[in-house]
């Protein structure tokens, strides 16, 4: 078996090659970033492309499966080049996949697609899709499932999967995941020596180990389901559990104070992250994952908490991987 992976450099995307190149039936995957890879793995290959520009063509000729990772959050001040790279190149891999005739299609989707949803109940796979509008995240992942649906109503041989995990980390992941959410300017140290949490109401969300995300892919290429799978672990996280983990305490900031404060620290420049990533982990609702478990047979091995924890400790070691994604200095 074949299968090629775009945007296989990052977080999620070394994870799935560390699983795939561990599976005896699969045979040789290509690594399809948009930068090219110092990272060996064994059957593992390399090409460079950039999804939004380049002939995809030649890369997916021969792939039993396309699992489509690509995917970009930075620089968030340009957000028509990211909607270029997320939605028309998402777009354009779609084309690409029938035009090859490949069997099956693999996409990251998020728990950024759902509409707005409950924090004291799990909602499952039927929850809406339509995302969190202040979000361009969330609004960039909905209309990706927009054109998923499509797809898959013109091409029903094409067998079509889609994943909406958590929060995803892991330790090498720390590096990439400070530059992107907290800037350059973040010290690392700080990742260890967190004394206040900000208590804010409807601030519980779920995060999963990215090893365990790469398995959950990895499964989805190799049976034989279709559809959407809610990917996720225990225990949800809030300002509480956090508070415990770093043996810190908590404070209450309204969420129009920490709203404000993102977005004005934002448009400065001082941090990367805009508003809308507050109101989409305000929003998003709690995930049911008993459907991954039922008819992926996946099963997460990490707990969100030590995860969480496993994080922290690659941001304060700027833990990384040979790849651009994960690299200190990558832009």
């Amino acid at each position: 078996m074949r299968v090629v992976v775009t945007g296989a450099s990052g977080n999620v995307g070394t994870s799935l090659l560390a699983a795939l190149s561990g599976d005896p039936e699969i045979e040789s995957v290509l690594g399809v970033p948009r930068r090219l890879s110092a990272l060996a793995l064994p059957k593992v290959e390399w090409a460079a492309a950039d999804v939004a520009r380049d002939d995809l063509a030649p890369h997916l000729s021969g792939a039993d499966a396309v699992v489509h990772l690509a995917w970009a959050i930075q620089p968030s001040h340009q957000l028509q080049s990211l909607r270029r790279i997320n939605v028309v190149g998402s777009e354009r891999v779609f084309r690409a996949v029938a035009e090859a005739r490949v069997h099956t299609l693999v996409y990251a989707s998020s728990v950024g697609a759902y509409s707005a949803g409950p924090k004291d109940r799990r909602v499952d796979e039927s929850w809406p899709t339509g995302g969190v509008p202040s979000s361009f995240y969330s609004r960039h992942k909905a209309e990706v499932e927009l054109l998923l649906d499509r797809f898959e109503r013109e091409h029903p041989a094409i067998r079509a999967v889609r994943l909406r995990p958590g929060l995803i980390f892991k330790r090498e992941s720390g590096e990439e995941q400070r530059r992107l959410f907290a800037g350059r300017l973040f010290p690392r140290f700080l990742a260890s020596r967190i004394p206040v949490v900000p208590e804010i109401a409807r601030l519980r969300f779920q995060a999963v180990h990215s090893l365990d995300v790469g398995e959950a892919y990895r499964l989805a290429v190799k049976s034989d389901v279709h559809g959407a799978f809610n990917v996720a672990a225990e225990p949800v996280l809030d300002p509480g559990v956090i508070a415990r983990l770093l043996h810190a305490r908590t404070i209450r900031v309204p969420a129009r104070l920490a709203r404000s404060a993102a977005w004005l620290s934002w448009r400065l420049h001082l941090q990367p992250t805009p508003e809308g990533w507050l109101d989409l982990a305000l929003a998003a609702p709690l995930l049911d994952y008993s459907r991954a478990r039922t008819e992926l047979g996946w099963e997460p091995r990490h707990r969100a908490d030590e995860t969480f924890l496993e994080l922290l400790s690659g941001i304060r070691e700027g833990a990384r991987l040979p790849t651009p994604p994960l690299t200190v200095g990558a832009p």
